[in-house]
């Protein structure tokens, strides 16, 4: 049988390229310098799974990836925007529901779970009682418990230069401003704020299109990176109570919006946009400051520990979308998803500096296009999601 290939997949150390790739299922990765014995963490060698996850049933398809995470068992959950980020343009003969003529696909459930082996185990997601369904999902997470808490981030602006006559104008929805908390199987069991209701940054019941989540399961917390309303909040995981928040430096958020970036002025004092929060297992809380090019980091309290600038002359939309930690005891590492760049970054967590990138940009397994979601599972292994119109999920083995 033919031996299945993977594309080259480069990875900069900051001692030299090593290249991972070019090479057979059975093979090694092909590698280069060796970076200089003095540093302790090294970006570790990884190869892309070009058959993971295994196709969907029913002619699904994934839309705009917005956020991955996975469980204590290796599953691997996935959030997307389904059919809002599908259309006929992209996907020639989208329809909504199958007809009995041949088709070309057709929006999947927006919440799907994998298995290790990448099979699609189970899927829910959309309208139903006593909650309401974002607009859009947003990041994702599962807490030791099973449960999965997804945030509602809020429609993104229609696109610019649209042509053709305007139809009469829609009464838009009202805007996402919550959090919701479901079982593995997708029963609802808690929402934290309500649509149509937006808080400022000072609220202590309402969000303003929340991105990110992540849980803290010693302190039974739910930590939400509030980005309309420039903040980190946290709330009590059980039963939904408010506990704290803070803005950029731990200061108070600020009701006025920072000046757009600028690779030349001082850091702002305020956070841009808060498109993501992670706690390790230390209990130091780490926040994507997006449009900022950088990360802070916090102790669980809201007191400022330091930060780092990713990428410092990046623009657009910035080059700190999500972050991940290994899965190694100290979690030395940090991913991070830099989708204006089209690249995953390998950070030291001691010290924050960068030590490899991880793909570029391009539509091969292994590339990215918006890559804008990570997340490790207990093997090291790392998942990216891809937004916009990436629309797929990825799995890189660590050697």
């Amino acid at each position: 049988m033919e031996k299945l290939h993977f594309p080259v997949l480069a990875v900069l150390f900051a001692g030299g390229l090593t290249v991972f790739g070019a090479a057979t299922l059975a093979d090694e990765p092909l590698t280069g310098p060796a970076p200089p014995r003095s540093e302790a963490v090294q970006a570790p060698p990884v190869q892309v799974d070009p058959l993971w996850p295994r196709p969907l049933p029913n002619h699904w398809i994934l839309g705009s990836v917005t956020g991955v995470a996975v469980d204590g068992r290796g599953h691997v959950f996935v959030a997307h925007r389904g059919a809002a980020s599908l259309n006929a343009r992209t996907e020639i003969g989208l329809v909504a529901s199958p007809p009995s003529a041949e088709y070309c696909c057709a929006p999947a459930p927006q919440v799907l779970e994998f298995d290790p082996d990448g099979t699609l185990v189970n899927h829910w997601g959309g309208p139903g009682d006593g909650y309401q369904w974002p607009q859009n999902p947003g990041g994702i997470a599962v807490d030791p418990s099973g449960a999965v808490w997804i945030t509602a981030a809020g429609a993104p602006a229609a696109p610019a230069g649209r042509g053709g006559q305007a139809g009469p104008a829609a009464v838009p929805p009202p805007q996402d401003a919550h959090v919701l908390k479901f079982s593995r199987e997708g029963k609802f069991l808690l929402q934290i704020g309500r649509a149509g209701t937006v808080g400022a940054g000072d609220s202590t019941t309402a969000l303003n299109r929340p991105a990110g989540i992540d849980v803290d399961a010693v302190a039974n917390e739910v930590y939400v990176a509030d980005a309309g309303s420039r903040r980190v909040v946290v709330f009590d995981a059980t039963t939904g109570a408010y506990q704290r928040h803070w803005g950029a430096y731990g200061t108070a958020p600020d009701a006025a919006a920072p000046a757009p970036y600028d690779p030349a002025a001082p850091a702002a004092k305020q956070f841009r946009t808060v498109s993501c929060v992670v706690v390790s297992r230390d209990r130091r809380v780490y926040v994507c400051d997006r449009d900022s090019n950088r990360i802070q980091v916090f102790r669980t309290d809201g007191t400022y520990v330091s930060e780092a600038v990713i990428s410092k002359d990046t623009l657009g939309s910035g080059s700190v979308w999500d972050v991940a930690l290994s899965a190694d005891a100290g979690q030395q590492q940090v991913y991070v998803a830099n989708g204006q760049e089209q690249t995953v970054h390998v950070l030291r967590r001691d010290t924050l500096a960068e030590v490899g990138r991880i793909g570029s940009g391009g539509r091969w397994p292994g590339h990215f296009y918006a890559v804008g979601s990570v997340a490790v599972d207990a093997r090291g292994h790392l998942f990216t999601g891809e937004a916009l119109e990436g629309k797929r999920v990825q799995r890189f083995a660590i050697k």
